[in-house]
């Protein structure tokens, strides 16, 4: 087994603030992506610690180098990291990247304006928790909003809020009634998780899109459906226009795209 990858699949889910101490000292560290339809800048945020540690793990490793854009949607976003479409890796490597995770960072200064990095994950219903995939990342296009496109995508995205935090309550409820040795019926479980949604909707409130992200998403676009909920850990500096045009690649049914796209290298540069 390759050394570099054995390194990284006996560490990638240890991933912690302590254990990457490396990049703890650098300020919004840039990283260079570049990619066979030219150069990409990005800045990681020193916000995301867990998510900008990981990141400059797997670049330093040279993971990233010949992975290729693997879903690309016009209007929407640019997706790499998937292990499978990097040539080299046997069957125990991609098992183990494709399973590994990192904790969800969610932050309200970092929204999925365009030009967002941000952290690809599986969907609510088997990732409650919205924890990241520890490899795959995608790249924001999107588009511009109308007041009233981003009154109804609030309104969507608490809608899918509070689904998955009365979700929670459920099995946590269910789950401490359980270890407890005194289960309770669904009635009462379902009693005991609404009393604690009404507490946590009176503490929390509703999500609120702030005036700098209703005034980006107005004049410059982005993907504000996805606040929230997946977690954006960087933004391009310099390259939007390569960003446009992998987005505007033809794709097939699975948006992948017609003529393979692919990440040359990742260097950090500070």
């Amino acid at each position: 087994m390759n050394t570099v990858f054995r390194y990284l699949i006996a560490t990638a889910f240890l991933v912690t603030i302590a254990s990457c101490s490396t990049s703890g000292g650098n300020e919004n560290t840039m990283v260079l992506i570049k990619t066979t339809s030219g150069d990409i800048k990005v800045k990681l945020y020193d916000g995301t610690p867990l998510h900008r540690d990981n990141f400059i793990k797997l670049v330093n490793m040279g993971f990233y180098d010949g992975i290729s854009f693997h879903r690309v949607i016009r209007d929407f976003m640019i997706q790499a990291g998937d292990p499978s479409t990097r040539t080299g890796l046997t069957k125990e490597q991609l098992d183990t990247l494709d399973t590994y995770t990192v904790p969800a960072e969610f932050r309200r200064e970092y929204y999925h304006k365009k030009g967002a990095l941000a952290a690809a994950r599986e969907g609510n219903n088997v990732n409650p928790s919205m924890k990241s995939s520890g490899t795959q990342f995608y790249i924001v296009q999107g588009k511009k909003y109308t007041s009233e496109e981003l009154k109804t995508a609030e309104e969507r995205l608490n809608s899918g809020l509070r689904q998955v935090v009365f979700s929670k309550f459920i099995r946590e409820t269910a789950d401490s009634a359980s270890v407890s040795g005194t289960p309770l019926s669904e009635s009462e479980i379902q009693e005991s998780a609404s009393l604690k949604m009404f507490n946590y909707l009176t503490a929390e409130g509703e999500y609120k899109f702030s005036q700098e992200q209703i005034d980006a998403y107005m004049n410059v676009g982005g993907v504000p459906r996805l606040d929230a909920t997946y977690t954006v850990f960087g933004e391009v500096v310099e390259g939007l226009e390569i960003v446009d045009k992998i987005a505007g690649s033809p794709t097939n049914q699975a948006d992948k795209p017609v003529n393979y796209i692919r990440i040359i290298s990742m260097k950090v540069l500070n």
